[in-house]
């Protein structure tokens, strides 16, 4: 059998997709139920375990297809936007409802329990959110549960913003977290996934995967906006032909800095660039 990567394909030995039948081994395979999530951030977890790695974060309006609900309120299973596969609090997720309209097209918004900024606010929601508007009311789109959002801070499903860069840029100074992708917490390759689906393009997940799938191989000598370099374990976006941002555990931060820098200071600690790739 070709080995799969566990990371994008749902099996473990106890279990795995009826899909992958034939492909992998495991004590059974099951048909996965469609749910979404319903709150506006959802940890996926390594294991079943808050105090276990998180690898990434659902948002609210994305659906995972779940293999196995645990008794003690964990659900297995694999998000459908960059098919990740891991552990959920079944809290989280709920039934599938009205399909999106729209996405949170900014780092934040609020939404409010009525057409008035100075009521307290109903829920905080990040980029790339998913909602169903149901209609307008003066400068707010409203969702079925009464949600009022600022119009201006949502964008149509499809849409795509013409610069990745600089959504990229509006997560300047977000605090660093490992796996995570909103500007409460972001890390490199959450980044560069956030700015790139926010602007039309698929992007797997993780460095490796990014720098396997996305653009064309180029060269730091020829370094321009939106060239993604890459170390082991690291990316990068380019802002221009000298400068680089970053989510970094260096800065623990979203953070600028000279190309030549961050190649120097990363190759001390041991790693050498290892691709530049033009999107």
């Amino acid at each position: 059998m070709v080995a799969l990567d566990p990371r994008i394909n749902p099996f473990r030995p106890e279990i795995a997709a009826k899909y992958l039948q034939g492909q992998v081994e495991a004590a059974c395979f099951v048909e996965g139920a469609r749910h979404e999530v319903v709150e506006p951030i959802a940890g996926l977890w390594r294991t079943p375990s808050h105090e276990a790695r998180l690898d990434t974060q659902a948002l609210l309006g994305e659906c995972v297809i779940v293999y196995e609900t645990t008794d003690e309120g964990w659900a297995w299973g694999q998000i459908e936007t960059d098919g990740y596969v891991g552990w959920l609090s079944a809290n989280a997720l709920g039934k599938t409802g009205r399909a999106p309209t729209h996405k949170v097209s900014v780092p934040r918004t609020l939404g409010f329990p009525g057409p008035d900024i100075k009521l307290p606010p109903a829920v905080a929601l990040p980029m790339g959110a998913r909602l169903a508007i149901v209609r307008q009311d003066e400068r707010f789109a409203v969702t079925a549960n009464g949600w009022h959002l600022p119009a201006v801070h949502l964008a149509p499903i499809k849409a795509r913003l013409p610069d990745f860069v600089a959504v990229a840029e509006e997560f300047l100074h977000a605090p660093y977290l490992w796996g995570g992708k909103t500007s409460l917490g972001i890390d490199c390759s959450g980044l560069v996934q956030v700015a790139l689906q926010a602007a039309g393009h698929a992007c797997p997940r993780d460095s490796d995967m990014q720098e396997m799938a996305l653009g064309k191989l180029s060269s730091l000598g020829e370094l321009r906006r939106g060239d993604l370099v890459f170390w082991k374990g690291h990316v990068a976006i380019a802002r221009d032909g000298e400068t680089l941002l970053h989510a970094n555990a260096h800065a623990m931060a979203v953070a600028i800095e000279p190309a030549t820098d961050a190649i120097a200071r990363i190759k001390a600690a041991g790693c050498d660039v290892t691709s530049v790739k033009r999107i």
